[in-house]
């Protein structure tokens, strides 16, 4: 019997090996994720198979080597040699203690680091945007996924039975992956049988819920290498191998739930519940109660519900309905699917795709976005260019000569909504995707004809209603049954590696026509300056003119009353002007009044500053007319 087990092992090993390489290349060949992923699997259970089969040998030398230790003591030649019980004496047995005690633990973790690699690697490829998802040659596909999983089946139930029957230990890492890989098999078939019926993301979906499952075996290894170092080591106890997964275990063999529940039921009452008449029921009523719910879930098929603002297109057996093709909002029956099938179309909501460089999601919040900082991931396009470079002079000399175009990046979101959802649906294969071609092609139709300068400043506007009525009349050709909302161009750049050069050249503009402003406003306040300068030195000559003229006519006629009063009273007149320019000339100086004239006395006078100069100053009043 343990021959065969070790046979049995060596069988599931080649067995795993072959379906293995034969899966990968197949998926590779149809490009079916979920097979690439699914051979993951089988690629760790070749492994766990080696590993297993390995230690069965192992354990198996030992167990020759006890029997020929027997065979030797029972003899009448026995002596204390083979009656030793030192380890020397039992090479098989301490090479199968080395072999777990070391290469096990590291077998263990060189598998915990190929598991999560894996699922961490297949799971960022999946979420890569330019992932291709359709599945090719799916026939071919089909057919090998389908033979791999019915052999992988029937050995693996057949190893599981022998593992189960037997108690042989080792042989069940291996059956639970040869189990694993069948229902993998199948479960991928299942997968290309989905994109075939219509659902072309089933494969795609498949694969992520396998890498996720990937992931808990890491966990699980993970686990169950922190747990056995602190496991008890009970001497005469064999324990479960290191690399054997439970959780692969329980995919592999599924019925072990039964057997699960009955002991929990069995352990949580406190008596055999497994045994009673209705739980013997149930478990055989299983098969009908799973048939009954597939058949309600069949059933729930036959209501539809289309939701606000969209409307369903009914097909049956993949034709339209008559009478009732397009489904209004609201419950609608209909056969159950496969049979009828509802395809849901949001025809209130405006909708949109970006023609030209899409936006980066991590650079999205960005308040500040900068020609030089790349926050797209950027596609050119050529733009005409009424200039010409400045160095086209110098291209000439070398027989080159500066193409009248250049570059520019952009960004261009377009918006449309659904009007006719029949044309929408069945005139063209792709509506979306031929719409996007067409925007693209009159966008680069109409950058080619386009001036970068006009484009860039003032003929933004005008040029967003020529992209529209131009992708909207194409739209129209084709019978989209779909209106052009609005086209953007507010995202327009150049590259961001002639940005910089681009902003020189701009700023290089823009600092001449500042100079030439400048100069003009300069030019206007010199020539203002200058005529006002003229005119106050014209008013200013004119009043002095009139000033000078004024004075002689002023002095004249003072001169004519002067001689008159004269000759009246030329006493009074010398006199008078005698006392007025006395006035006049001693109008600062400081004077001392003597009333006293008939006294002797001596007066003395300090003129020297003592005290201050208004207790001398007397007001006196003018004598009254």
């Amino acid at each position: 019997m343990e021959r065969d087990t070790k046979r049995n092992g060596a069988l599931n090993l080649f067995a795993l090996l072959l379906a293995g390489v034969a899966g990968y290349f197949v998926a590779r060949y149809a490009n079916s994720l979920a097979g690439q992923v699914g051979m993951v699997f089988i690629g760790v259970g070749v492994l766990v198979a080696a590993v297993s089969w390995f230690q069965m040998r192992l354990e198996d030398r030992e167990r020759l080597e006890k029997l020929e230790f027997e065979e030797l003591t029972k003899g009448k030649g026995g002596s204390t040699l083979f009656e030793s019980k030192d380890a020397e004496a039992f090479p098989a047995q301490r090479s199968r203690e080395q072999f777990e005690r070391f290469f096990v633990p590291v077998f263990t973790v060189l598998l915990l680091l190929l598991q999560s690699t894996a699922a961490w690697f297949f799971y960022q490829h999946l979420g890569k945007a330019d992932l291709k998802t359709d599945v090719t040659q799916a026939t071919v596909a089909l057919s090998l996924f389908a033979v791999l999983a019915l052999i992988l089946f029937i050995l693996g139930k057949f190893s599981a039975t022998m593992a189960r029957m037997g108690e042989f230990r080792l042989l069940r890492p291996g059956a639970a992956y040869v189990l694993l890989g069948a229902y993998l098999c199948f479960a991928v078939t299942l997968g290309i049988v989905g994109v075939a019926a219509g659902f072309p993301k089933a494969d795609f979906y498949l694969a992520k819920g396998l890498c996720v499952v990937l992931g808990l075996v890491a966990a699980e290894t993970l686990i169950s290498l922190v747990l056995e170092i602190y496991r008890p080591r009970i001497k005469g106890k064999v324990g479960r191998p290191l690399y054997e997964s439970r959780l692969v275990g329980l995919l592999g063999q599924p019925e072990g739930l039964i057997t699960t529940a009955d002991q929990a039921l069995d352990y949580q009452f406190g008596f055999k519940v497994s045994d009673t008449w209705f739980y013997r029921f149930f478990e055989k009523a299983l098969g009908w109660l799973l048939l009954l719910q597939a058949a309600i879930l069949l059933l729930s098929t036959c209501l539809v519900v289309i939701d606000a603002g969209e409307q369903g297109l009914l097909e049956r057996f993949g034709k339209p309905v008559a009478n009732r093709t397009i489904l209004e909002p609201g419950a609608h029956l209909k056969f159950p699917w496969p049979i009828d099938r509802v395809y849901r179309y949001r025809t209130e909501q405006i909708q949109s795709f970006i023609v030209g460089s899409t936006p980066d999601p991590n650079k999205e919040k960005e308040r500040v976005v900068l020609w030089t900082v790349a926050h797209t991931k950027e596609e050119n396009f050529l733009v005409a260019s009424r200039e010409q470079g400045y160095g086209d002079s110098t291209n000439r000399l070398g027989g080159k000569r500066t193409p009248p175009v250049s570059l520019i990046v952009v960004s261009i979101p377009v918006q449309y909504q659904i009007t006719n959802l029949m044309a929408w649906a069945y005139n063209n294969e792709d509506a979306d995707a031929l719409l996007q071609g067409v925007a693209s092609r009159e966008v680069v139709r109409f950058l080619a004809g386009a001036d970068m300068s006009d484009l860039m400043s003032v003929g933004r506007q005008q040029a967003s209603v020529t992209l529209l009525e131009r992708i909207q009349e194409k739209a129209d050709e084709r019978k989209l049954g779909a209106k052009v909302i609005s086209v953007g161009l507010q995202d327009l750049h150049p590259p961001v590696k002639v940005a910089p050069d681009y902003e020189k050249v701009i700023g290089a503009l823009q600092t001449k026509q500042a100079r030439i402003l400048a100069a003009k406003a300069d030019d206007i306040k010199t020539n203002a300056l200058a005529e006002a300068l003229s005119v106050a030195m014209v008013n200013g000559s004119e009043a002095e003119r009139v000033s000078h003229v004024l004075r002689a006519q002023s002095q004249a006629a003072l001169f004519q009353n002067q001689v008159p009063a004269f000759q009246a009273a030329p006493t009074v007149y010398a006199q008078r002007s005698f006392l007025q320019t006395f006035t006049r000339a001693t109008t600062g100086a400081r004077k001392y009044v003597v009333l006293t004239t008939n006294t002797q006395d001596v007066l003395t006078f300090d003129l020297q500053e003592k005290i201050r100069q208004d207790l001398f100053d007397l007001n006196v009043p003018a004598p009254k007319k």
